[in-house]
């Protein structure tokens, strides 16, 4: 349990306001908490709990998300041009207004039963502050409330021994990172790498404001277009459209990641890396890991429903592409933010055992024949709030050394 009470600061016209949230200290099972070191205990860096090169190695330790604080995201252009078409009524009707206490506390439940599971396979987790989203916050450029402090993957991202935070995209995501910064602090003074990504003005600049979307066969002529919601205005990326295979990082132009920010990372990385941008048959293009996953080395799991438009450079470097089986989630099972295809949304423990929701067979099948263990865990209430397995996790450490495989 928290040793003390978590709070959130947000920025409006009165200024800095601080908002208790002790109230959600009783809606935590325990966990393994962040603790501080004292700004005397910073360690050298010449060891760094941080380290993790690919999406397969054995992992040692991971962040995994809270559902608790989550409330539903304004229907902004950015927002409305990566949301199913058949969610656009709900999130403006019920912007702002927190999600029902059931659907929280069964996703709640299963992130802690995904943690204890974790925790079995010997991996450490660690969890961030649950923030209070619903609070409304004003830069001089916008004016928003939060949406969720769920997804590390979309937030954090380890590249050999640094920890990346990314800008974002979503002006209800632009304080998010404020629900990691106790653990990637701790992160650091025991010696990580820490580089926070130029954080967005997120002025309407930033925005196409006339995006013209009113349906899904707009929204597939546009991104064939190469036309997206976010311009080029200034680097903004979700950490999520990046794919770690050692030397080689692979990453999808989307409606929140720009050219700008895809560039930003390429200079940041230097000659050691090589960023590749990868672009799909997707008109909801917003995170590359429910379209693209890397599992081991040359092998990818693809999303049949989304080609790759570069597949032949692929497999011209000797990788194997494999496609997902088909999802079995039923139609009326509720998804707010995303679709089916959470179902191959994973997270490799090693080259040999992997995550998989217990009910989706076709995907476990997949993940069988290529003499992967399949590790079930029931997920689709965690799915419901918008996340599979790799989107809920971060990984912090796995043990492992940087390699070429491409």
């Amino acid at each position: 349990m928290f040793s003390k009470v978590c709070s959130v600061v947000t920025i409006g016209q009165k200024g800095l306001q601080r908002t208790n949230l002790q109230y959600f200290k009783k809606l935590l099972t325990p966990q393994i908490c962040c603790t501080s070191l004292s700004s005397s205990a910073i360690v050298s860096p010449s060891t760094s709990p941080v380290c993790s090169h690919n999406e397969w190695d054995p992992l040692e330790e991971v962040i995994v998300g809270r559902a608790i604080g989550m409330c539903i995201p304004p229907l902004d252009i950015e927002v409305k041009a990566c949301m199913p078409e058949k969610s656009w009524t709900f999130f403006q009707q019920n912007s702002r207004k927190s999600l029902p206490d059931q659907v929280i506390k069964k996703a709640e439940e299963q992130l802690n039963e995904l943690s204890r599971i974790l925790e079995h396979e010997g991996i450490i987790v660690r969890r961030p502050d649950p923030i209070d989203c619903t609070q409304m916050y004003t830069t001089p450029d916008f004016s928003s409330h939060g949406s969720f402090s769920a997804m590390p993957r979309d937030v954090l991202m380890v590249i050999g021994n640094e920890i990346f935070e990314a800008p974002m995209a979503w002006r209800c995501r632009f304080f998010e990172y404020r629900a990691y910064r106790p653990l990637v602090k701790e992160y650091f003074r025991k010696g990580a790498k820490w580089t926070a990504a130029p954080k967005p003005l997120m002025s309407d600049e930033l925005y196409d404001m006339d995006y013209p979307i009113t349906n899904l066969e707009d929204r597939n002529r546009l991104v064939s277009q190469g036309k997206f919601a976010t311009t080029e205005f200034e680097p903004c990326f979700d950490v999520a459209d990046f794919i770690r295979a050692g030397k080689d990082i692979f990453v999808q132009r989307s409606q929140v990641t720009n050219q700008m920010g895809i560039e930003w990372l390429r200079r940041h990385l230097g000659d050691e890396y090589k960023v590749h941008v990868l672009s799909f048959k997707n008109p909801n293009a917003m995170h590359i890991d429910g379209t693209f996953n890397i599992i081991g080395p040359g092998l990818v799991i693809s999303n049949p429903d989304r080609p790759c438009n570069e597949i032949e450079m692929i497999k011209k470097a000797g990788w194997k592409i494999v496609e997902s089986g088909q999802p079995t989630i039923p139609d009326s099972w509720p998804l707010y933010f995303t679709s089916k295809w959470l179902a191959m949304n994973i997270v490799m423990l090693d080259e040999k055992r992997v995550l998989v929701e217990k009910d989706e067979i076709n995907v476990q099948k997949t993940f069988e024949k290529l003499g992967i263990e399949c590790i079930k865990v029931p997920f689709l209430h965690a799915h419901s709030l918008g996340g599979g397995f790799h989107c809920w996790t971060t990984d912090i450490r796995r043990r492992g050394t940087l390699e070429s495989y491409f």
